[in-house]
């Protein structure tokens, strides 16, 4: 079904909206947008202005710094992602033996895009342990190791066969143990997960992927604790101190802090064992705990 003419401008769009312009100017680059200057070519249709009205409309659901910081995500991730399915796209339609049209693999791309959003957004909404924004969870890093160097001797390709090797591998690992990828940067993978036995099997698993030399070895952080999750991010203290021991790690091992090795203390299938309190940035003497499989545990 057509979504109509499309009659509204950016400018005739927030005034339909009854949106100050400098708002709607920040509002409009919080979602990415460029701006044109003037009453530009049409582009927006009146059910575009429907949806916006719910978002940003005269009766104010959310306020504006609100509204800003869901435009910047909302603006953030479709980037991200449009540019992945763009150079997609622009591949597959120089291969002569794809037959769809790049018109037929956005449209596909476009379905198969919001049924992923609708099955993510309805586990969100019946998840009743992520409904409180200032959730107690472990939040791990994992990185590869010697990754800036490798990146300098390997091929484009190679790199790219790497880190779609580990992401993918780490993604389901994480997930099928009821954790949640925050995001990868670069070598890395944030993770959150409520259960910290879930968490210790993640990072004995995660390490598990090296064994037959096909990805290098990793080094692992993680931290118990209070964060708040704000626009599908993590943000707070057990997040810093994830990330310093992450930092911190010998190659292929796990170190963990004081609150979740004590909630690991009668975990049997672990074991963790205390080490040197450790100086990183921000913390001149972090208790740090390694984490390992318990060697009496069945395989």
């Amino acid at each position: 079904m057509s979504d109509g003419p499309l009659e509204y401008s950016r400018d005739k769009l927030a005034d339909a909206l009854h949106l100050d312009p400098d708002e709607a100017r920040r509002l409009w680059n919080a979602f990415g947008f460029a701006q044109v200057a003037g009453d530009e070519v049409q582009q927006f249709s009146p059910k575009d202005l429907a949806a916006l009205a719910v978002f940003a409309g005269e009766d104010e659901l959310m306020d504006p710094t609100a509204q800003r910081a869901a435009a910047r995500a909302i603006g953030q991730a479709t980037a991200r992602l449009a540019q992945w399915q763009a150079e997609a796209i622009n591949r597959l339609a120089a291969d002569p033996k794809v037959t769809a049209t790049p018109d037929e693999m956005v449209a596909a791309l476009s379905r198969l895009q919001n049924l992923v959003w609708r099955r993510h957004l309805e586990a969100g909404l019946a998840d009743e342990a992520r409904e409180s924004e200032h959730a107690e969870v472990v939040v791990g890093f994992a990185d590869i190791v010697g990754y800036t160097s490798m990146s300098r001797r390997l091929g484009m390709t190679e790199l790219e066969n790497l880190l779609e090797t580990f992401e993918s591998a780490a993604y389901g690992i994480i997930t099928s143990r009821g954790g949640q990828v925050i995001k990868t940067i670069g070598d890395a993978v944030m993770f959150t997960v409520l259960d910290p036995a879930a968490a210790a099997e993640i990072a004995i698993e995660l390490h598990s992927l090296t064994s037959d030399g096909e990805l290098p070895e990793l080094r692992i952080g993680m931290a118990r604790g209070h964060v708040l999750m704000r626009m599908g991010d993590a943000f707070g203290e057990p997040v810093n101190i994830a990330a310093r021991l992450a930092s911190a790690a010998r190659s292929g091992s796990t170190l963990v802090d004081e609150d979740l090795a004590a909630a690991l203390h009668d975990n049997e299938p672990t074991h963790v064992s205390s080490i040197s309190s450790l100086s990183v940035r921000g913390y001149r003497k972090l208790r740090a705990f390694r984490l390992v499989r318990n060697r009496n545990w069945p395989s």
